[in-house]
């Protein structure tokens, strides 16, 4: 059952490239589905096209450049920094393509989550679609997660699915892989406005309370999860 949400639920997005899932949200926000004010989209590249994204939708902006720092620690503490003068409630991870230190992971524990283009545990990392081609995998698809110190091994809250097709490439996979990330990550971050997810003392994903066993997924008639 959704809570009512009264307040929008303040967030910061962190992304390094074209920005497509923001944009995602940017939408849903536009269209009255998402509970949600984008405070602030930061970048590590001020070349980031998803920058422009956010001017146009009269988001405040900001670059911490990683190649400005001599280490990822000097980094990560500039980039904290930077999140926490917005007083987000939650972190959006969204083709943010920086490890993150431990330190600045333990600081957003159970704030900050992150989507992944396949199903995790398998394949994190890079070269994610060309990995599940060479591996001969008939589906694939997309995870959200909470971040943790373990690159995209945090716990899992939402999985689509999506058929690897015969004669698909890299190119051709990612393409409806993202398709489905922008179906689900709108929806998972209302829910954690709605308070109907969250990270629990023990590093647990509880849905509306309940300890989820392994992730939800969305059937495609409705969208409820499953």
């Amino acid at each position: 059952m959704a809570a009512a949400v009264n307040t929008p639920l303040p967030i910061v997005v962190l992304i390094s490239g074209r920005g497509s899932n923001l944009q995602s949200i940017i939408d849903a926000i536009a269209a009255g589905e998402l509970p949600v004010e984008i405070r602030a989209v930061i970048s590590n590249r001020p070349d980031a096209q998803g920058l422009q994204r956010a001017a146009r939708a009269s988001i405040a902006t900001r670059v911490v450049d990683h190649r400005q720092y001599p280490e990822r620690m000097a980094f990560d503490a500039a980039l904290q920094a930077a999140i926490d003068d917005y007083r987000p409630q939650l972190v959006v991870l969204a083709g943010f393509m920086r490890i993150l230190t431990p330190a600045l992971v333990q600081h957003y524990r159970g704030r900050m989550i992150n989507i992944h283009p396949s199903l995790l545990p398998e394949f994190p990392g890079l070269n994610t679609h060309q990995r599940v081609l060479d591996a001969g995998r008939k589906e694939t698809g997309a995870t959200i997660h909470f971040v943790t110190e373990e690159t995209d091994g945090g716990p899992a809250i939402l999985q689509a699915r999506v058929a690897v097709l015969t004669g698909d490439d890299a190119d051709s996979l990612a393409a409806r892989v993202l398709e489905q990330e922008h179906r689900v990550y709108p929806v998972v971050i209302r829910w954690y406005a709605e308070g109907r997810v969250q990270l629990d003392p023990q590093g647990q994903v509880r849905f509306d309370h309940d300890v989820l066993e392994r992730p939800l997924r969305l059937s495609s008639e409705s969208g409820a999860p499953c």
